[in-house]
């Protein structure tokens, strides 16, 4: 898609599917499909039809986390996005002034030692830039390196005193949302059909949102048609609404069972067909040298562009993205650049929604690219 073309604002969608009228639901979404550059339009709940026996529809089971926070620095309220713990302790957190219409706006002047009071007595004391610095390297990592540069000083690593992260948003977080949407959600608006609690109370700061559209009624119809749900976990990081950076490094996990899955449908008929962006990245970070899926855990850095390509995945279901978006090369990756173009270009003339709440597009490769 053209970075000169503009999604109109009227395009965005303000509210999830459910409340959008009387009797609605979550699968009440629009699907867009690319078959190569032939593009079609569906209901979501239409999905089944369109797989067959032996597919997979690979779902990230992270949970979303209430990772929205207020605060105040000196006198000034500020809110903050609790992004992604490291294996230190800290957390890499965001900074924004509240604005009334979601926390839209990046706090500009932070800077090293500033410190925020947040409720119950808990303080968090911002300490460096995450970008250039080491997210972990202990066992289990994928590339020892962190996070990658060209984020700024948007995230920061700080250290929390006085109270644990993960209580302190149970009891007064709020999922993290943007200006687009017409208010604050209940965070099991953010939660998906897939979504497990983490044994260590870790999830991700955004939803994972290609899943939110599967119902109970869509999945057990995908099952009766023989198409497979492997589970993988990804806890996504917080988005960057300005500047759309490339994903730094996130936490993933491929179990045995979904990597023996993935790995015989890669070699047989089936299709791996991966639910969300969040999945492409832990399903190809799980693939070795040799081609192979194998059970991985650990940070991955892994950036799929046309230029890396896919080794394993098929298909994408994903949302629709903004055209500056980062996530853009990935589904170039998977389908190539005239393929998305096209879908783009029929979705803005379909009227198609964006954004978490949204309608959502799903990306086939051409089988003789295979």
């Amino acid at each position: 898609m053209s970075t000169t073309v503009r999604v109109p604002g009227e395009r965005s969608a303000r509210v999830p599917a459910e409340q959008r009228g009387p009797g609605r639901a979550r699968d009440d979404v629009r699907l867009l499909v690319s078959h190569g550059t032939r593009v079609t339009h569906h209901a979501f709940r239409e999905l089944p039809g369109l797989l067959r026996a032996g597919d997979l529809l690979v779902v990230n089971t992270s949970p979303t986390l209430a990772a929205a926070v207020d605060g105040r620095i000196g006198d000034a309220p500020v809110v903050v996005h609790f992004s992604t713990r490291g294996d230190d302790g800290r957390w890499a957190v965001e900074l924004r002034e509240p604005d009334g219409r979601g926390t839209t706006r990046a706090r500009a002047g932070t800077r090293a030692d500033t410190e925020v009071r947040l409720p119950d007595g808990v303080r968090l004391v911002v300490e460096e830039p995450v970008g250039g610095r080491v997210l972990t390297g202990g066992p289990g990592s994928v590339s020892g390196r962190g996070p990658v540069g060209g984020h700024g000083e948007r995230l920061w690593w700080g250290r929390v005193e006085g109270g644990a992260v993960l209580g302190l948003l149970r009891g007064h977080g709020r999922p993290i949302r943007y200006s687009y949407t017409t208010r604050d959600q209940p965070l099991s608006a953010y939660q998906t059909l897939f979504s497990l609690p983490s044994p260590d109370g870790a999830g991700s700061a955004e939803m994972p949102s290609a899943g939110r559209p599967f119902t109970e009624r869509v999945v057990a119809e995908l099952i009766r048609r023989g198409v497979g749900f492997p589970r993988v976990t990804l806890h996504t990081g917080v988005a960057s609404a300005e500047a759309h950076e490339p994903p730094y490094p996130e936490w993933f996990s491929v179990p045995e069972a979904s990597a023996r899955a993935i790995g015989a449908a890669a070699a047989g008929e089936g299709r791996v067909i991966a639910v969300g962006t969040t999945a492409v990245r832990a399903v190809e970070s799980a693939v070795g040298a040799d081609g192979s899926v194998r059970a991985r855990e650990g940070w991955t850095d892994l950036v799929v562009t046309p230029e890396r390509g896919v080794r394993v995945v098929d298909g994408l279901l994903t949302g629709l993205h903004e055209p500056e978006a980062s996530h853009l090369l990935m589904l170039r990756a998977v389908a190539g650049r005239a393929a998305v173009d096209r879908a783009y270009e029929e979705a803005l003339r379909g009227l198609y929604l964006w954004h978490e709440f949204g309608d959502v597009h799903l990306l086939l490769r051409d089988e003789t690219r295979r």
